[in-house]
């Protein structure tokens, strides 16, 4: 090898070097964020304001009647694919708040021409998919937009409550495969998302999130339980640190989903339980779909080489409802 090839081979080499030495700097830098970090955020990414002081809709606004039919152009070959997880009646080691379903009549009953049954379940947690409204989550005694948290009472919210999205949710998604992106099936649960992560899957998947856009993040999470097992998901749960909302917000996005919770769990800030749901719901205004399964859109998205679709989701318009169990639907 001559002179010239070690030289060129000594430049990329202290240049991968300078790069992992960065990201490794940059990930420190963020890995080191205070209470006081997260309170500086609260006010440096709010959209408080930005729809009118009455708003109710928060980042749903960049859902513009364009928005729509631009995501309507994307399906090419009307196939569907479910975003939510099969719910369970069974109570689990990571389930403790089941489905509760009661039949009210079956074939057993003599002369009965009808089976009816009664359901009802606790769909906030780590189980079962469901929407986020953004009264979800108070922040110095206040939610999205100012509203005060005393608009929550025991009749339900008055004030941000998931009947606001009763006209449905149509909008462009967007897969943010990061298992596939670290090139394993899942995550472990010590996996922090950082945004250069974000950046790196934008260029390898040849895209850029967008305003209005409903981002998905997939870390594997349900391929990791069923070859290992339940877990506390409290205690080890892969997830995006509190530094991917200002990218986020850059983006201007419309909802955050995943396949678990969005924050990375737990989330290394001190006093600070799930930062990314306190910055999205109640600085941003953005909606968060929890726990939804993600291998069959993750298929679906390599297959085509596309990770990009339609969304559609309908969430239960329930009076002073904080949320909503639902069934998101990627068309292709």
């Amino acid at each position: 090898m001559n002179r010239k090839v070690l030289s060129l081979a000594a430049v990329a080499l202290i240049l991968a070097g300078a790069f992992v030495f960065q990201h490794s700097g940059q990930a420190q830098s963020e890995a080191k964020m205070t209470k006081a970090d997260i309170d500086r955020l609260m006010t440096q990414l709010s959209n408080w304001g930005r729809w009118g002081k009455d708003d109710q809709l928060g980042a749903l606004n960049l859902i513009t009647p364009a928005k729509r039919k631009a995501a309507a152009a994307l399906v090419k070959d009307g196939v569907t694919v479910s975003l939510a997880r099969d719910t369970n009646p069974a109570v689990e080691e990571d389930n403790p708040n089941p489905f509760q379903h009661k039949m009210d009549a079956t074939g057993a009953d003599a002369g009965g021409q009808w089976s009816v049954d009664t359901l009802s379940v606790l769909f906030h947690g780590y189980q079962h998919t469901h929407m986020d409204a953004l009264c979800h989550i108070f922040y110095q005694g206040k939610m999205y937009n100012g509203f005060s948290q005393q608009e929550v009472t025991a009749k339900g919210a008055q004030k941000l409550a998931i009947t606001s999205l009763k006209q449905g949710i149509f909008t462009r998604g967007v897969l943010m495969d990061m298992a596939a992106l670290k090139g394993v099936p899942y995550l472990e649960g010590n996996v922090t998302i950082y945004p250069a992560d974000l950046d790196a899957w934008e260029k390898k998947a040849g895209l850029k999130v967008g305003s209005g856009d409903a981002v998905f993040i997939n870390t594997g999470r349900w391929a990791r339980r069923a070859a290992k097992g339940p877990w506390d998901a409290e205690k080890g749960t892969a997830g995006l640190h509190a530094s991917c909302a200002k990218w986020l917000k850059e983006r201007d996005i419309a909802i955050l989903g995943s396949d678990a919770a969005s924050d990375v769990l737990p989330s290394g800030i001190e006093g600070v339980s799930h930062p990314v749901h306190l910055l999205t719901l109640n600085a941003m205004g953005v909606h968060i779909f929890d726990n939804c399964d993600l291998g069959p859109l993750a298929a679906a998205t390599a297959q085509r080489k596309r990770w990009t679709f339609l969304l559609t989701a309908a969430p239960l318009p329930i009076t002073g409802g904080t949320g909503s169990p639902l069934n998101p639907i990627a068309t292709f």
